[in-house]
């Protein structure tokens, strides 16, 4: 265990049941890097700007507490990413069969907001290992692989933060808790081998990636899954994953795309449901003593307002369960 985590139990008051420690906690925001996008395109840019909105609307934080990151280190993303990829991406050279892998045209908003998004996820794995538990209002980019980017993934940011602070000697082990209602197909491949990163993933097994990695535990869900049995499913893995991995840090990817009302997601979580994941989640690791990073993922509501309120509502579970 990293000497890190032994401040983060007694910080939490494990041995006695005490409350978590006071600072206050923050949240990292690229809200207002946004990238141009065609008319009509799928992705709801917009969501990031809008879930800052809900945060401070609900008094979950106060504006103050929103942090704004910087763009990450290019040696930083070299401990995932491949450099000729990177190349790519720096320089606008993607061919157009890796422009449509990726699903967004390239742009410098685009490799501006990847580089801050990335560097968000640093910034709130460091908040969760110092202080318990850490949030990017972003993030969760799971089908970016080594080499390239894939379903509106340019980097893998959950990756790139777990290999800093391996490098760093922060943490040892890691745990990617990913309940996007997709495959992390490319944090599966990046992470395959590697005894020290457990990868898990809950997700609806004939949807997208229709090629799935292997993860370290890959469950599937059936089109129209509904809250009881996916929160059976989640409670039936979720205590085994934590015991086998044995993390220092767990990476949350609290996708909003299990909603019922998502375009894409093919289950039908309702608001509830969701919420009661989450729960499930950060419970889970308040318990053992285990520090969380939440990270955004997917979300594709036909009303974007609906993604964003989703969104806050995972913030509002780890703020009961953390803050």
């Amino acid at each position: 265990m990293a000497p890190g985590n032994v401040e983060i139990s007694a910080c939490l008051g494990l041995t006695d049941g005490l409350s978590a420690c006071p600072p206050q906690m923050r949240a990292w925001s690229s809200a207002r890097f946004t990238i141009p996008l065609p008319q009509g395109h799928r992705f709801p840019i917009q969501k990031y700007a809008l879930v800052q909105d809900q945060v401070i609307r609900r008094g979950l934080l106060p504006p103050e507490a929103m942090e704004e990151p910087g763009p990450a280190a290019r040696t930083d993303l070299a401990l995932v990413h491949q450099e000729p990829y990177l190349d790519a991406i720096y320089r606008g050279t993607l061919d157009p069969a890796a422009t449509r892998r990726l699903g967004f045209p390239w742009s410098p908003d685009l490799r501006e907001r990847s580089l801050r998004t990335v560097q968000g996820t640093i910034e709130a794995a460091r908040d969760a290992v110092s202080g318990g538990a850490g949030v990017n209002l972003a993030g969760g980019t799971h089908h970016a692989f080594s080499d390239r980017g894939e379903g509106f993934c340019v980097f893998n940011d959950v990756a790139v933060a777990i290999r800093v602070l391996q490098r760093e000697g922060i943490i040892r082990r890691a745990a990617i808790v990913d309940l996007d209602v997709h495959q992390g197909n490319g944090t599966a491949r990046i992470f395959a081998g590697d005894a020290a990163v457990f990868t898990f993933s809950l997700h609806g097994e004939k949807n997208y990636p229709f090629h799935k990695e292997e993860s370290r535990l890959d469950v599937g869900l059936p089109d129209g899954c509904e809250d009881q049995v996916y929160l059976d499913v989640l409670s039936r893995h979720l205590d085994d994953v934590l015991e086998r991995s044995a993390p220092d840090l767990v990476c949350y990817l609290a996708g909003a795309d299990p909603y019922v009302g998502d375009r894409f997601g093919r289950l039908r979580l309702s608001r509830a449901g969701l919420r009661e994941r989450d729960r499930m989640v950060f419970q889970a690791c308040r318990a053992r003593g285990l520090a969380v990073v939440m990270t955004l993922s997917g979300g594709y509501a036909r009303e974007v307002s609906e993604v964003a309120e989703i969104h806050a509502d995972t913030l509002q579970e780890l703020l009961a369960c953390y803050a």
